[in-house]
């Protein structure tokens, strides 16, 4: 009788835990450490749903690295972008946790460079002719400046983070065209589109020199840019004013979000 109930104590155990492996299924391993780095398209400046311990950098739970993270379960996350970074910005003071250990990176940066707020302040309050001079003079930065600006930034993410996959991703135009649109005219939101596409070219060109992947946003962005009547970015917000022309909480589920996807 002993020996009875020893081999059913056995046997019950032993199929509790087989139970427990044909439920359960194999462990689910950990996505890369993730650093998310950049400007305000990345920090989700338009997006809402603000975490508040990031002040000024205005990051969003709603933005694409954090959407990210929330699907991924990465072994790490770190949430490095900030509204207002310019490249220097970037390798001054958002490489901290990168490491050789890191296994993503992403990031858009180059916007600020150019003087994209300061474009699109001259394009809203000036006339046409002080908003094609003042995109002409970007257009000259990202041609003569701005490639050794993004050199520099990703010489510096390559060597602390050397076996990272890097996604760069970039812009969406702003606005759709030849459809009708109370604002600026139809010259202003060419010329504004014409320099969003000369700095994705730029970005990209430089992007691919080091190896990295571009993830280029206009394709997902298109027919939901200002003036498309589905737009994904905001046009003018009296307030809080950061959040003009930025992408929409949408603009990163749907815009930026399946780019990175595709990259990952």
């Amino acid at each position: 009788m002993r020996l009875t109930r020893s081999f059913i104590a056995l046997l019950t155990l032993a199929l509790a835990l087989m139970a427990a492996m044909v439920f359960t299924g194999p462990a689910q391993a950990a996505g890369p450490s993730y650093v998310a780095l950049g400007d305000s398209y990345s920090a989700g400046n338009g997006a809402g749903n603000y975490i508040s311990s990031s002040g000024d950098c205005h990051r969003s739970n709603s933005a694409y690295p954090a959407l990210w993270a929330g699907a991924h379960s990465p072994s790490s996350f770190t949430f490095a972008a900030c509204s207002g970074a310019v490249t220097t910005d970037v390798t001054n003071s958002q490489l901290g946790s990168l490491s050789s250990s890191t296994g993503l990176v992403t990031i858009t940066i180059g916007g600020n460079d150019a003087g994209f707020s300061d474009v699109m302040t001259t394009c809203v309050t000036g006339t046409e002719s002080t908003c094609v001079s003042r995109v002409n003079t970007a257009e000259t930065y990202m041609r003569n400046t701005l490639p050794a600006r993004l050199d520099a930034v990703y010489n510096a993410i390559r060597a602390k983070a050397p076996a990272a996959r890097v996604v760069v991703l970039g812009y969406p135009r702003v606005y759709t065209l030849n459809t009708f649109c109370v604002g600026l005219t139809d010259t202003d939101h060419q010329k504004i589109d014409e320099a969003a596409d000369l700095l994705d070219t730029t970005i990209s060109t430089r992007a691919a020199a080091h190896g990295f992947v571009f993830g280029d946003v206009r394709s997902t962005f298109n027919s939901h840019e200002l003036c498309s009547g589905d737009d994904w970015l905001h046009s003018l917000v009296v307030s809080p004013t950061w959040e003009s022309y930025h992408p929409t909480a949408t603009g990163h589920a749907s815009g930026y979000l399946p780019v990175l996807n595709a990259n990952d």
